[in-house]
């Protein structure tokens, strides 16, 4: 059992004693002494800002990755396509499913619950769910891709402070993260017959709104697959978010044109100001 702070050697007793009139002794030390202790203090603040950069660079990019994902038609591609494959008795599965993908290739739990979470949620609700199973299944898997994701800042973050490498990191969480997922799963399942569902036509409505609003096409999938492939192949997490959000731009340049014209209220993309 742990003693109270009162009761312990270096606040009370003979030690906080002799550690007191050491405090007041005058120290004195010389000028070469003196350079020494600031540049230990320097190397040490040296060190402790490097063991962050790169962490710091990432949630830098991420944010980045996130915008220019859903301006190019990433994500809305992603969600049409979803919709797609989405039947009424697995819809709480699948939402959960999707989630962890998205959340996975995002690296963002917050991005992928405010962007495909919120459309699974108003189909769900459509479909005749509850919304409390709905949000169940797009926080679960949100946040299971968000931990296991090498783009997740939290992730990247932990790993960075405790010199850990990020994948072994990863692997590790996973030894717990994978069975509650598929625990999850299995509850998920069993309510998506359990529940008596309503028809799909929210689904074609939604689906016809994002094709309206972006230009909706199969190429705009190699940015998450090569986002996959890199991920896989554990290329450095900054060279993963770099090309992704790299790539992603081009896509937004060459396939959301109009989009791009809108937000930045100029009929000409490269016009000067």
């Amino acid at each position: 059992m742990a003693r109270p702070i009162k009761e312990t050697p270096i606040l009370f007793g003979e030690d906080a004693r002799r550690f007191e009139e050491r405090m007041k002794e005058k120290r004195r030390e010389t000028s070469e002494q003196r350079a020494k202790r600031l540049k230990d203090y320097e190397l040490a603040i040296t060190n402790n800002v490097a063991g962050v950069t790169t962490a710091i660079i990432i949630l830098l990019i991420i944010g980045a990755l996130s915008g220019i994902w859903m301006i190019s038609g990433v994500v809305p591609t992603l969600i049409y396509y979803g919709m797609q494959i989405i039947h009424p008795s697995f819809f709480l599965t699948s939402t959960c499913i999707i989630c962890v993908l998205i959340s996975v290739m995002t690296g963002s739990s917050w991005t992928t619950i405010a962007t495909i979470g919120i459309a699974l949620m108003g189909i769900g609700k459509a479909q005749g769910f509850e919304e409390g199973w709905i949000a169940g299944a797009i926080i679960s898997g949100a946040y299971f891709g968000d931990k296991v994701s090498p783009l997740s800042e939290t992730t990247i973050l932990a790993a960075s402070v405790t010199d850990t490498p990020l994948f072994r990191h990863i692997r590790y969480m996973m030894i717990t993260t994978s069975p509650s997922l598929v625990i999850t799963l299995v509850i998920f399942t069993v309510m998506g017959f359990a529940c008596e569902t309503s028809g799909t036509e929210q689904i074609a409505e939604f689906t016809a709104s994002l094709n309206a609003r972006f230009h909706i096409t199969p190429w705009l999938l190699i940015v998450p697959v090569v986002t996959g492939i890199l991920i896989a192949r554990k290329v450095p997490s900054i060279i993963t978010l770099f090309l992704s959000t790299l790539l992603a731009a081009t896509f937004a340049i060459i396939f959301q044109p109009e989009l791009l014209h809108e937000i930045s209220g100029n009929n000409d993309l490269f016009e000067g100001t």
